[in-house]
């Protein structure tokens, strides 16, 4: 329970800040988050060792909130003061996560600090980042120290790093960083860096969990990765973002980021995490990449076998290794003479209806199951064999660590192989979710090449594993979490919904919808379907919307950038001088512009497409209408999407009324969301769909809008 002690605290802190934060205004929605943050850290779980008390805990969700709170709540004040104060009472970290930089830059340029700052917490911070993000400055010195320059040298520079001649070019820019590092002048950070480092060139310099040679190395002292997770280690709040949370969640928790069940977690712009998810657990290969890596890594054992004392681990490494570039070769026959890739110049990848695979391509996929699982525990051995010879032999080590960093570079590559065969050869019965796997045709110059792909159609059951049934807390929010007005696509995707008493509450919003702004339906002939018709009327209809004469802005929202293009196209030539669209400038840059025609009185109307109807805050004159030119319904025609419907379908649902109407309500939402951002915001939002008022899923669609005045 919430002790008194922190009760107090936290009334005492708001009222602080509510006299010190310059435009503070009290809002009751913000208070109730508060209380409800503070009341789901109260009842964080405890490690236990009682077995029913743990089956008890995996089976019940009161220690995780999902709160749904609106534009103008002031949601990262709410979770950054409770969750630091119960964080510092209850002896934990703070994990704040969000899915955007623009969040996580926000958090900690600003919100964190001036929280602070006007609070008087005495508490540090720090932003996570992934190890990839990082320079290895061991594999930098690999590349350009003077040891790799001799033509004689054991540290063939050519080998597993280039797969080109390098170029001048990118020689220079690594001598270049080496240098401003070693003079201290850049922290190792790949976002600190000026400019764009190529990422086929930072792959080179950065590291895996696999090639690190941790605390062996000898530029641990100076490693930018290890020294940031060095102060991650000692600071009170963490800001992070989903793919570095599940990263470490599927890797175990307490990896990259502080342990799990001794962390408190707020996780904000929580509608993305079910997709980030699905993304982050999918795995795919490319068949001539991976026969090189095999080869590289059969002529990376030649090398380093003599250390060994027995050559046995190397030959049966070997071995598997051979069986494997064979079994890949026969594909790669087998695919190249697949009619459905050989009857057209452009095919479409090969889709495996509800993930199962035909019964020669599940041989294959069982067959690489096994060996490439196979060939990591003996890559495993292999490693741990030339530790054994390093203690033996220390004037070997330097010798020794450089062939450790390039074996573990190696299993890398081949544990991404690994997980695409694991995921191949997995059958699921009914009713669990299937895999959804598929092989795509590569064309480059006269090489034909297929990329191996598989992916979960939903990550419910691997977020329930590796991180609700591990963490001590959790708050997720967002200010759209429902779905025609109900929590349950969430709750479904995420895998909350197999917990009992998960908390859910839809916050008031603090704008009078009512009285600040106003819904327009116009009397649309053309269905959105015939693209054709209803662009052309779109044409005719924008004049008629927006007045040009007007000192505002606009904001119309296309789902199709086709359409967004043809529309703009298509407008009269005043007209098109008054539009900034998505694409053709920088963002910063358009927004900049129309904030500059705001402000010396002319109008402004931008075009945008999906990222510009989440996230983009135009307060005031800078935007009193939105139009949306169609509802965003998103097609299933990626495989995930389409495995997905086909189960949907198999089990007697409706693909479009189960996921496609849930999610476009949840855009829908957002995208009507741009208008009103302060209190003192008014204006319209327009839809040019018919399918509102046409069709029976319209009404639910509208019935989940804010309450603004209809016309």
């Amino acid at each position: 329970m919430l002790s008194d002690t922190e009760k107090q605290a936290l009334q005492d802190l708001y009222r602080l800040l509510a006299q010190r934060l310059p435009h503070f205004r009290p809002r009751a929605a913000q208070r109730q988050m508060l209380a409800e943050i503070a009341h789901t850290f109260a009842i964080a779980r405890e490690p236990s060792t009682d077995s029913t008390a743990v089956t008890d805990k995996l089976n019940s969700g009161r220690h995780i909130a999902v709160i749904e709170g609106p534009t103008g709540v002031g949601k990262s004040l709410a979770y950054l003061l409770a969750g630091m104060v119960m964080a510092l009472s209850r002896g934990k970290k703070l994990i704040v996560s969000s899915a955007t930089i623009a969040l996580q830059e926000q958090l900690v340029n600003r919100d964190l600090p001036t929280l602070i700052e006007h609070s008087e917490l005495d508490v540090s911070y720090a932003l996570a980042k992934g190890r990839g993000r990082y320079l290895c400055p061991y594999r930098l010195h690999q590349m350009t120290g003077q040891d790799t320059a001799a033509a004689d040298s054991p540290f063939d520079r050519q080998f597993a790093m280039w797969d080109h001649k390098p170029l001048q070019g990118e020689l220079s820019l690594l001598r270049l960083l080496a240098e401003q590092f070693q003079a201290q002048q850049w922290s190792g950070d790949r976002d600190d860096w000026p400019e764009v480092i190529d990422d086929r060139l930072w792959q080179k310099i950065t590291n895996d969990r696999h090639g690190c040679l941790k605390s062996r190395c000898p530029q641990r002292p100076q490693c930018p990765f290890y020294l940031a997770r060095d102060v991650l280690e000692k600071v009170d709040v963490v800001v992070t973002n989903h793919d570095l949370l599940l990263a470490d969640a599927s890797m175990g928790g307490g990896v990259v980021l502080p342990a799990p069940n001794q962390s408190l977690y707020c996780i904000d712009e929580a509608h993305h995490l079910a997709k980030k998810a699905v993304g982050q657990f999918a795995a795919e290969h490319s068949l001539l990449q991976a026969q090189s890596w095999l080869k590289k890594t059969t002529e990376l054992l030649n090398r380093y076998v003599g250390f060994l004392p027995s050559a046995e681990p190397v030959l049966l490494t070997q071995d598997t290794m051979q069986a494997l570039h064979d079994e890949l070769s026969q594909l790669h026959a087998i695919l190249q003479n697949e009619p459905r890739f050989t009857e057209t110049d452009n095919p479409a990848p090969w889709l495996f209806e509800q993930g199962v695979l035909p019964d020669g391509l599940a041989l294959v996929a069982g067959n690489m199951a096994l060996m490439s699982a196979s060939l990591m525990k003996q890559l495993t051995t292999c490693g741990e064999a030339l530790l054994e010879v390093r203690k033996q032999h220390p004037d070997d080590e330097v010798t020794i660590d450089h062939y450790s960093s390039e074996l573990g570079m190696v299993m890398g590559q081949h544990e991404r192989m690994a997980a695409v065969w694991q995921h191949m050869a997995q059958h699921v019965e009914p009713p669990t979710p299937p895999i959804a796997k598929w092989i795509t045709q590569k064309r480059e110059a006269k090489k034909v090449d297929f990329m191996i792909s598989a992916s979960p159609i939903s990550a419910a059951s691997a977020l329930s594993q590796t991180l609700w049934q591990k963490v001590s807390a959790a708050v997720l929010t967002s200010a759209t979490l429902r779905s025609l007005g109900k929590f349950d696509l969430l709750l479904q995707q995420t895998g909350l919904g197999w917990l009992d008493d998960v908390r859910c509450v839809a916050l008031p919003s603090p704008f009078d919808f009512a009285q600040q702004g106003e819904l327009y339906l116009p009397p649309m002939q053309a269905n959105p379907r015939d693209s054709a018709a209803h662009t052309a009327e779109i044409i005719s209809v924008l004049p008629t919307l927006i007045d040009t004469a007007e000192a505002v802005g606009s904001l119309v929202l296309f789902s199709s950038r086709r359409q967004m293009l043809d529309v703009a196209a298509g407008l009269p030539t005043p007209w098109r001088d008054l539009l900034l669209v998505q694409g053709e400038l920088p963002k910063a840059v358009l927004l900049a512009q129309h904030q500059q025609r705001i402000a010396t009185g002319q109008a402004s109307v931008i075009f945008g497409l999906d990222s510009f109807a989440e996230g983009l805050d135009l307060p005031g004159e800078q935007c009193v209408h939105v139009i949306i030119a169609k509802l965003p319904f998103a097609m299933p025609d990626d495989p995930v999407g389409q495995t997905l419907a086909q189960w949907i379908t198999a089990r007697g649902g409706n693909p479009f009324l189960e996921i496609s109407v849930p999610e476009a309500s949840i855009k829908l939402v957002q995208a009507v969301g741009r208008l009103i951002r302060t209190e003192r915001d008014y204006g319209r939002v327009s839809i040019l769909d018919n399918r509102l008022l046409k069709q029976a899923y319209g009404r639910q669609l509208l019935a989940a809008l804010p309450p603004f005045r209809r016309i």
